[in-house]
């Protein structure tokens, strides 16, 4: 049985990675590796009530992430209906190609902690195509809004999908894990930032008209408002778990709650048809409802390793062989630049239990780290990186050429970084 739902896992991985030659997209991969995976074990399982047991314990916990997931990307898209964001990249005028990119990437990375890398990825994208009209300079803007987006959601708990895992898991706490790795991951962001002050060469290009940097942008209202209440809720969140300690998931949705209630409010005589919208059900029409399927069908594959305990014995298996667990960490980082680092992240939840490894124990501080920065060293890697590829039509060898290696140089600076801090400290 074991070997079967091994081999199983393998195909959907390798499907999920080689995504656009096959031409097949990753969530139905994924939701079919989920699905076999437990209908295997539970086949060739001599207890099935055992294993709807720990299904449903699973299930109950992917569900708080899901709806994690959905109640923050919903809040996002109606801020980004009413065109809250444009409120904070209109601002951004300098013609000094370093001057904006230095600009672009701290904008980048306090917006990522605070969003999340995808979401602050597609709308920084969005202000360079505005900003720089020459293609070749937009794509080493596009290639350092990778990096700064993926270590800006590193440092905070819904700056980044896994990171968002860890912390609703019980791994890491809010105030520990941004104080840990807020200068790891600084340092990631500046090392490569650092390389191309000095070595970027040319110009922005012929500056668009004014009229269209700012089309559209005074015929909706209530963008400010929409802006500072979505911010204030996804800021909410941390502070609603600490206080009430209940699941983060409701503190999202109460945020979301409000949002709604708020965006009705505005403009409440308007003909339904224009007001759809600008309203959260309009919004929830446009998240990418793919991705959480995604999640769902990634994360229930890795809850049948888990629960078969093919995890654990694989944990053995590498504190016998690797030995470091600095080491092994620093690995899983690299393999999240090929493999998505969503189902890493599950994978070494399930590999390393609370028990043995507490909150805030190095493991997952590192972990944090690792996972969230190490898929910026190619452009598959992570979220941020495909949606720029996607939208910028970045070739995957141009960015392995030009980006890869300071990508990489910024990873092991940031890893570099917190294993000196963790030593002094420690």
């Amino acid at each position: 049985m074991e070997p079967a739902v091994i081999v199983l896992f393998v195909v959907g991985y390798l499907a999920i990675a080689l995504e656009h030659p096959i031409k097949i997209n990753k969530t139905a991969s994924a939701l079919l590796t989920g699905v076999l995976c437990w209908t295997v074990y539970a086949i060739f399982s001599n207890d099935v009530t055992l294993v709807g047991t720990q299904l449903n314990h699973h299930l109950s916990q992917i569900s708080q992430i899901l709806f994690f997931l959905l109640g923050a990307m919903t809040i996002v898209e109606l801020v980004d209906a009413y065109q809250g964001f444009s409120l904070v990249t209109d601002r951004i005028s300098t013609k000094n190609p370093v001057k904006l990119l230095w600009l672009i990437c701290w904008v980048t990375f306090f917006l990522s902690s605070i969003l999340d890398n995808l979401t602050t990825a597609i709308v920084m994208v969005s202000l360079i195509r505005k900003l720089i009209p020459a293609r070749d300079m937009r794509m080493f803007f596009a290639g350092m809004i990778i990096i700064a987006a993926n270590a800006g959601g590193a440092w905070t708990p819904i700056g980044d999908v896994t990171t968002t895992m860890l912390w609703i898991g019980g791994q890491i706490s809010t105030v520990n894990i941004m104080k840990t790795l807020f200068i790891p991951s600084v340092v990631c962001m500046l090392v490569p930032l650092l390389y191309l002050t000095f070595t970027l060469k040319g110009t922005l290009g012929d500056s668009p008209a004014p009229e269209n940097m700012n089309n559209g942008h005074e015929k909706v209202r209530g963008g400010s408002i929409m802006l500072f209440l979505g911010v204030s809720a996804l800021i909410f969140v941390p502070v609603f778990k600490t206080i009430t300690h209940l699941p983060p998931y409701l503190g999202m949705l109460l945020g979301l709650g409000v949002l709604w209630v708020v965006s009705e409010m505005i403009n409440p005589h308007a003909d339904e048809a224009l007001r759809k919208p600008y309203t959260a059900a309009g919004a929830l029409q446009r998240i990418d409802t793919s991705s959480v399927l995604f999640f769902l069908g990634i994360l229930l594959a890795v809850a049948a390793l888990e629960s078969m305990e093919i995890l654990h014995h694989f944990a053995v298996w590498l504190d016998q062989t690797v030995g470091s667990q600095s080491l092994i960490v620093t690995l899983i980082g690299l393999l999240s630049a090929i493999i998505d680092n969503v189902p890493l992240v599950a994978a070494s939840m399930g590999m390393y239990s609370l028990e043995t490894y507490p909150m805030d124990h190095f493991i997952w501080e590192y972990l944090a780290y690792c996972a969230g920065t190490g898929g910026s060293i190619l452009i598959i890697g992570s979220a941020a990186g495909v949606a720029v590829m996607g939208m910028e039509k970045i070739d995957f060898i141009w960015y392995m050429k030009r980006i890869s290696v300071i990508a990489m140089l910024g990873y092991f600076s940031g890893c570099g970084a917190y294993l000196l801090i963790f030593k002094l400290l420690h």
